[in-house]
């Protein structure tokens, strides 16, 4: 069984996730602060993180970030801010989704959804398309899911593999913001430039020796982004 665990300090929010997950299959554990959270995760397997921002004793930011530093499980962050700055602090500290209050819950459901799809099949060592690509220094082994650059592993999320398996496996092409959103999160891109921008930045710290300079992930201003053909 799938374990979630659901983090916030209002109970009732808690108890309201539960239900609409338990009615999809999966097992809910909870927690009320990010202490908590982080022991939960170590004391339990659990295969998606759902955590609140403003909470007692440890809040979801710095929670994240702690997590962060062992785990690459998808964390989805709630909270009652919307502005595109705090959207774009979550995922800046690691988050891959990031959700609104007040939500829809189906909506939640659905994202949760799209995250283990995604989780899954980077975890997948049987899949049909077992292929190594290379791109000068850097190698996708999309058999083992390992990222090496120069020889040197690199610790990629789950969507930030993605979108560089995206961009390797299609070298020299240039994607949209839109385009690269739609085939990662499977949904229509809205508003998803800052969203798209953040991962990007992402994987060009963890790639190149100088991201300022990228020689593999570049921007096509006006256009969008490649992995530029090496020899």
């Amino acid at each position: 069984m799938t374990n979630i665990l659901v983090c916030d300090d209002d109970k009732e929010i808690v108890e309201a996730i539960e239900i609409y997950l338990a009615q999809e299959g999966y097992n809910v554990i909870k927690a009320y602060d990010g202490e908590q959270a982080i022991r939960a995760l170590k004391e339990n397997d659990i295969q998606l993180l759902i955590i609140d921002i403003m909470m007692p004793k440890l809040d979801g930011i710095h929670a994240t970030l702690k997590i962060r530093e062992y785990s690459s499980i998808p964390i989805i962050i709630l909270s009652a801010k919307s502005e595109d700055a705090d959207k774009i602090l979550g995922l800046n500290i690691g988050a891959d989704d990031y959700v609104t209050k007040p939500f829809n819950p189906l909506e939640l459901v659905a994202r949760v959804k799209s995250q283990l799809r995604r989780y899954t099949k980077l975890g997948n060592l049987n899949t049909d398309n077992n292929a190594v690509f290379r791109a000068g220094g850097l190698v996708i082994n999309d058999e083992t899911k390992e990222v090496t650059v120069d020889g040197e592993s690199v610790k990629l999320t789950p969507i930030e593999y993605n979108i560089l398996l995206l961009l390797v496996r299609n070298q020299g092409r240039v994607f949209s913001i839109n385009q690269i959103y739609e085939s990662i999160w499977e949904e229509e891109a809205i508003g998803a430039d800052n969203t798209v921008a953040v991962h990007i930045r992402h994987i060009r710290e963890k790639i190149e020796i100088n991201p300022k300079e990228p020689r593999y992930l570049k921007v096509v201003w006006g256009v969008g982004y490649k992995i530029e053909k090496q020899p």
